[in-house]
């Protein structure tokens, strides 16, 4: 789907997955569309923590609950580590990188601008995930422990890839190369990673990495078959997408879900 040929809509700042969620399952991605932040966090920011106008956020948090109907949203302090925790309707902001929930009208978020999120939820319709997956969270492990949350096996697993940065805007050292190559449990994972990086063209012993295809192999080698999404790329699409690589200082978009 390609974000700048979208008809003008009432919620044209939200991205709808395209997965066979059951029915009782809503999930959204936003864009940077809209919204009440000025530059350079133009326009829907939704982080709290990269120096906006409080107000803003407040102002584009209300727009969101809105449009998405989630009232209650579980908010996290993120710290690219790979802690999972329960999401509760307590307004409470925990310190996690992913969170799951089995109640209804609980909105599992994370915030990202090139990391890559992952939303979740079982064939069954009864607990959903968010993922807030940096190449740090990813190589720890933090998929693996979101998974292992789940009341189901992994095959029975929907997995949706949100917008992250492409391989070719993400130059990485080679210290990113061996963590990868490090936490991988199986040959045929240790084989993906190596096809998921390919050396710079601009520097020796940096590589440019692939996310999604990391994301893929450490699904696959959990047992994951059922994976969507991974079309977009933050860096490359500024209209749409929130970059803290291609800007710095910036917004973040939000990713959720919800059972309802």
């Amino acid at each position: 789907m390609n974000l700048d040929s979208m008809s003008e809509t009432p919620c044209d700042n939200l991205i709808v997955p395209n997965w066979p969620a059951p029915a009782n399952v809503r999930a959204f991605v936003t864009t940077r569309r809209g919204g009440a932040s000025q530059a350079p966090f133009d326009g829907f920011n939704l982080a709290e923590h990269v120096e906006d106008d409080t107000a803003a956020v407040q102002v584009n948090r209300q727009r969101l609950m809105a449009q998405t109907g989630f009232a209650d949203i579980q908010w996290l302090e993120q710290v690219h580590g790979t802690k999972v925790v329960e999401a509760q309707p307590d307004a409470r902001v925990r310190t996690a990188d992913a969170c799951y929930s089995s109640l209804i009208g609980v909105a599992c978020a994370v915030l990202t601008a090139d990391c890559l999120p992952l939303l979740l939820c079982d064939k069954a319709g009864t607990q959903v995930a968010a993922v807030h997956a940096g190449w740090r969270s990813l190589a720890g492990g933090v998929i693996c422990h979101t998974v292992k949350a789940f009341n189901c096996p992994a095959n029975e697993i929907l997995v949706y890839l949100g917008p992250a940065i492409s391989q070719p805007h993400f130059e990485v050292g080679i210290e990113v190369l061996e963590a990868f190559f490090d936490a991988a449990k199986t040959p045929a994972q240790g084989e993906a990673v190596s096809a998921a990086f390919t050396a710079s063209k601009h520097k020796p012993m940096h590589f440019c990495a692939d996310l999604y295809s990391l994301a893929r192999a450490e699904l696959a080698m959990l047992g994951v078959s059922s994976v969507y999404g991974g079309d977009y790329c933050t860096v490359a699409t500024p209209q749409s997408f929130y970059s803290f690589r291609r800007d710095g200082q910036t917004g973040r978009m939000a990713s959720l879900i919800s059972l309802v």
